[in-house]
C-alpha cells in the first residue's frame, strides 16, 4: 500500500453536495482489478476513478491520460458523471492537456474528448447505437415503474458503453412521480432513463427549424456554454433507475444523458441546445447543459466543484 493523491468531485452542480460524487484515485498506477474494485465498493459511491498514464498508442493520438471507472459491482467502460470529475480532478491537480482548452480522456469505449471553457467541462458524446426494445420487456418495466402505455411517446434501447433503456413520457410530472419496484427492476436486468420535454411554445415551430437553423444560434461553443433561444423553450427532466448496479437511483447520470440527447434531438423530440435537469426526487439539483454542434456532434457539460482532496492509502 502507498499514499495516493485522491479528490471527491461533485458533478453537474456548482453548489457543493447538490450533484452527483465521484471518487478520484489521481495514482492508479499499480493496482490490480481487484484492488480497484475493492475500494469503489468501500467507498460505496456510484462511480469511483482511477487515473493512470495512457497506453503509448494512445498518447501517440493525442490522450492526456487513461481512466479506469468503477461501480460497486464491476467496471463500466464509459460513464458520463466520472469522465468530467475525474477531468476536474486531474485538471486542478495540476494536470496539462496537450492542445489547451481541450482535453483527451482514454477509457474502454476509445478517446474520448473533452472541451474546457469558461469554467465549464463538456465530453463529447460518444457513438450511439439504439434499437427498439422487446414489447414484453417494455411492459414489463413499465409494471415495474408503475407506468401505463398512454403516458409513454416512444421508448429505446440505447448504448454508448453502457445501456440504458430510454422511456419518453407524456409530462415532467409523470417523471418525477414514479415510484418504482427496484428490486423487480433488478430481477429483469435492465437500467431505466425517463424522460420529459416540455414546451413553453407549441413543439412544431421549433422542430421545423431544429437542424440547421437552431444550430446556427451556437456552432461554434462545443463546450455546453451555448445560450440560445431554443436551450429556454423546453423543460426537460430525467430520472435514472439501476437496480442491477445497485444504485436505485442514480443523482445525475451523463452517460443515460448523452444517450438520451441523441436519441432525442434526432428524433425532433428535444431542440439541439437544452439544459436538463435531474436528482430533485433524490435531494440533488444536477444541471446537465446539451449542445448539438454544427457538425451534429452532442456535447454534454457541467459544472464540478471538489468537495474532499486528500490521500488515500491504496
Amino acid at each position: 500500500m502507498r499514499q495516493r493523491p485522491f479528490r471527491q468531485i461533485d458533478v453537474f452542480t456548482s453548489v457543493p453536495y447538490l450533484g452527483n460524487p465521484v471518487a478520484v484515485v489521481l495514482d492508479g498506477e499499480g493496482l490490480s482489478d481487484a484492488e480497484m474494485q475493492r475500494f469503489a465498493r468501500w467507498t460505496n459511491l456510484s462511480e469511483t476513478t482511477f487515473v493512470t498514464p495512457p497506453t503509448p498508442q494512445a498518447a501517440a493520438q493525442g490522450a492526456d491520460y487513461q481512466v479506469r471507472i468503477f461501480t460497486p459491482g464491476g467496471e463500466l467502460p464509459f460513464a458520463g458523471h466520472p469522465t468530467l470529475g475525474t477531468c476536474h480532478a486531474w485538471l486542478e491537480a495540476g494536470g496539462q492537456p496537450q492542445s489547451p482548452g481541450r482535453i483527451v480522456q482514454q477509457c474502454q469505449v476509445g478517446l474520448i474528448q473533452i472541451a474546457q471553457q469558461y469554467g465549464r467541462l463538456a465530453f463529447a458524446a460518444p457513438k450511439l447505437t439504439r434499437r427498439a426494445p422487446e414489447p414484453g420487456l417494455l411492459a414489463d418495466i413499465l409494471k415495474a415503474l408503475g407506468l401505463q402505455t398512454t403516458q409513454v411517446r416512444s421508448a429505446q434501447l440505447l448504448y454508448n458503453g453502457p445501456e440504458w433503456l430510454g422511456i419518453l413520457v407524456d409530462s415532467t410530472d409523470t417523471v418525477l412521480q414514479v415510484e418504482p419496484d427496484h428490486m423487480a427492476l433488478k430481477t429483469l436486468g435492465h437500467k431505466v432513463g425517463l424522460v420529459a420535454v416540455e414546451y413553453a411554445q407549441p413543439a412544431p415551430l421549433l422542430i421545423a427549424r431544429k437542424n440547421r437553423e437552431a444550430r446556427a444560434f451556437a456552432p461554434s461553443s462545443p463546450s455546453g456554454q451555448a445560450q440560445s433561444a431554443e436551450a429556454n423553450m423546453c423543460t426537460v427532466e430525467v430520472r435514472a433507475f439501476a437496480s442491477p448496479l445497485g444504485v436505485n437511483e442514480d443523482p445525475v447520470t451523463g452517460s443515460l444523458n448523452a444517450s438520451l440527447a441523441q436519441w432525442l434531438i434526432s428524433e425532433g423530440h428535444a431542440p439541439p441546445c437544452y439544459l436538463a435537469t435531474q436528482g430533485c426526487c433524490v435531494g440533488r439539483d444536477g444541471r446537465i447543459h446539451i449542445e448539438q454542434d454544427a457538425s451534429g456532434q452532442v456535447w454534454v457539460g457541467g459544472d464540478a466543484v471538489t468537495c474532499i482532496s486528500g490521500i488515500v492509502a491504496l
